[in-house]
């Protein structure tokens, strides 16, 4: 639709020792500048069978009948299947919901999935499950070496996260986006439509696995426009699966009042598959990381954010009125589960999320 603005390059960081202040100093430089960074898959928790595996599963489910998919429609708690056309991103630029389908993942309970499961997944439950503990194990890693580089306390932001405190609004998501020439998107207009309208994500950080072969996804840069993100960026090696796209999320940018961006960003047709005579379906594997809900979003004792806030006269994050360090005397600190209430209510119309 766009790729009139040559791909952006991003960092590839190795996150195999979540413990090295360089490293956290260097994600935080790219989470500062671009708010979207790669993992080298060779320092993340996953192998390439697990990774295939979980695509394996979500194809499978894209798959089944609709009537099957329908036992699980999503709920006001963001846990099941929604169809195509049910999300619209970009209200204000969208003339259709988002050309995808996806399927939404809340948290297990003693391995055990706290939301109906359709029938092609049901024998499958630990399997994704344990998909999921890997993606929270990754974001821990990253949490961790944002907070050294913030040099704040290691844990400030794990601890924060740790489902074993509460629940959590972290989803793991299915993501299916048909091909520009499947019967699914023959309503598609040249120009004007797009599989995922511009947004930020709602949560701290997002885990993005996708598959070669299979591109859409842009990010708005600070000159206005929009730049195609590589699936396998150059500097990426002979990696057993593409490295682990990452992006910080409106709460994180919010949490230190503005200093991380939360980059808008969209999923197109690209011209490329326009032109192609055999164009294909794009499957990603998405994991929006939250914290726990009870958690107030007080300001992050780091120097390095009161640095920010004071050189940019505390500069509100994305989609608030005011970063986390502008809270008002006597004023109680938002929670996580209440921003994920609000942006959900824009999203599907939801008034209330259930725990």
């Amino acid at each position: 639709m766009s790729d009139l603005t040559a791909p952006i390059k991003l960092p590839v960081i190795d996150i195999s020792d979540p413990h090295d202040p360089a490293v956290g100093k260097a994600m935080l430089g790219a989470a500062a500048n671009y708010g979207f960074f790669y993992v080298n898959s060779k320092g993340s928790d996953f192998s390439a069978e697990d990774v295939d595996h979980a695509f394996g599963l979500s194809e499978r489910f894209f798959a089944s009948p609709a009537a099957e998919k329908e036992t699980c429609r999503i709920t006001p708690n963001n846990r099941g299947w929604s169809g195509m056309h049910t999300e619209t991103l970009d209200p204000e630029h969208q003339r259709t919901g988002d050309f995808k389908e996806a399927m939404n993942f809340g948290d297990f309970k003693d391995g055990k999935a706290q939301q109906p499961l359709p029938a092609s997944l049901a024998t499958h439950e630990s399997d994704i499950h344990t998909f999921a503990n890997l993606c929270n194990k990754t974001c821990s890693r990253i949490l961790t070496l944002l907070a050294l580089g913030l040099e704040i306390p290691p844990d400030f932001f794990t601890s924060r996260h740790d489902p074993a405190s509460g629940p959590t609004g972290s989803i793991l998501r299915y993501l299916y986006y048909p091909s520009i020439y499947s019967p699914a998107t023959a309503s598609y207009k040249h120009d004007e439509d797009v599989r995922a309208g511009a947004h930020s994500d709602y949560g701290s950080i997002t885990l993005l696995f996708q598959r070669p072969g299979q591109p859409g996804l842009e990010i708005l840069t600070p000159a206005g426009m929009w730049a195609p993100v590589p699936i396998v960026p150059d500097q990426s090696g002979a990696d057993p699966f593409p490295p682990i796209l990452v992006n910080i999320g409106d709460l994180l940018s919010y949490w230190t009042d503005g200093l991380l961006k939360s980059t808008v960003h969209r999923v197109v047709f690209p011209l490329a598959e326009q032109r192609s005579p055999n164009p294909r379906d794009r499957y990603t594997l998405v994991y929006f990381c939250h914290p726990v809900d009870a958690t107030e979003l007080v300001p992050v004792p780091s120097r390095v954010v009161t640095g920010h806030r004071e050189k940019t006269g505390a500069a509100a994050a994305v989609g608030f009125g005011g970063g986390a360090g502008s809270l008002e005397p006597g004023k109680r600190p938002l929670t996580a589960a209440e921003h994920l209430e609000s942006r959900l209510a824009a999203t599907y119309g939801f008034t209330k999320v259930d725990a």
